[in-house]
């Protein structure tokens, strides 16, 4: 990892934010919703580093916390889609009976692009915060399926399997002992790249209005709300649009750092 310049970046950019996020509540300089009309609209000073919105809030303040809030929709929509990707897509590549069955499902979801597919889930489930995860999270889960199908279906035709299954080692077993740890390197690869595509899409439904909503501050929702004054405070778009492309950025360097690593075929 040391070696490949793009993925110490990345990880010094995602330590950067979830440093600071974490620390929201010590390092903020103002009440996350402390309103002050005489200063609304100003652009960035010593007294509000990147500004302030229509309501006087001080920018810096809001993006700290709505890094909290974008960070963990990110983790939840990733561990769940994860979780039931891996599922799935091991049933699919190690039962051939279940194969065709929950693939034919996987096809299905995957002829909805990921986006439009959250976003008609949010209309089933409803506006929110939470559903806007489970909605990306869904998205995500044939990435899983396809990535860990295909890992298995090699893994379970080696000659440890076999042997295992020919001594009459029980399937979960040989599940547990040799499958997963055989496919955890690209479900963890998969994983990172993922978590910044959540990130995006989680704020692509926040910026539709269906996500997060005021005056919760989620990194999306700061930017469509900035985007009715872009023309008099460019900086209430700028700053949390750069945020979000600044954290995707480094989720996906971070990935290709982990696919060179801990992939023996990139060697």
């Amino acid at each position: 990892m040391k070696k490949n310049k793009g993925a110490v970046v990345g990880a010094m950019i995602l330590l950067f934010f979830i440093i600071t996020s974490a620390l929201a509540p010590v390092i903020a300089p103002y009440p996350i919703n402390e309103m002050n009309f005489e200063d609304s609209l100003q652009g960035p000073s010593m007294a509000h580093w990147l500004g302030t919105d229509e309501f006087g809030r001080d920018i810096w303040t809001r993006m700290l916390y709505g890094g909290r809030v974008s960070l963990l929709m990110g983790l939840f929509a990733v561990t769940l889609s994860g979780t039931i990707g891996v599922i799935l897509g091991v049933l699919a590549g190690y039962y051939r009976k279940l194969d065709i069955y929950i693939m034919q499902f996987i096809d299905i979801l995957m002829t909805f692009p990921s986006l439009l597919m959250a976003i008609a889930i949010v209309a089933v489930l409803g506006v929110g915060l939470t559903n806007a995860m489970i909605a990306v999270a869904i998205s995500v889960v044939p990435s899983f399926v396809r990535v860990v199908r295909g890992s298995v279906l090699s893994i379970r035709e080696t000659e440890y399997v076999e042997a295992s299954r020919a001594i009459g080692v029980k399937n979960w077993k040989i599940i547990c002992k040799h499958i997963l740890p055989n496919v955890a390197s690209p479900i963890i690869i998969l994983a990172t790249l993922e978590f910044g595509g959540s990130i995006l899409s989680a704020a692509a439904l926040s910026f539709l209005g269906l996500g997060a909503q005021p005056p919760n501050p989620e990194w999306g929702a700061l930017v469509f709300v900035g985007k009715s004054f872009l023309s008099q405070a460019w900086w209430m778009t700028l700053f949390p649009g750069l945020a979000i492309m600044l954290v995707v950025l480094g989720f996906n360097l971070l990935g290709d750092g982990l696919r060179d690593a801990l992939d023996p075929r990139s060697k």
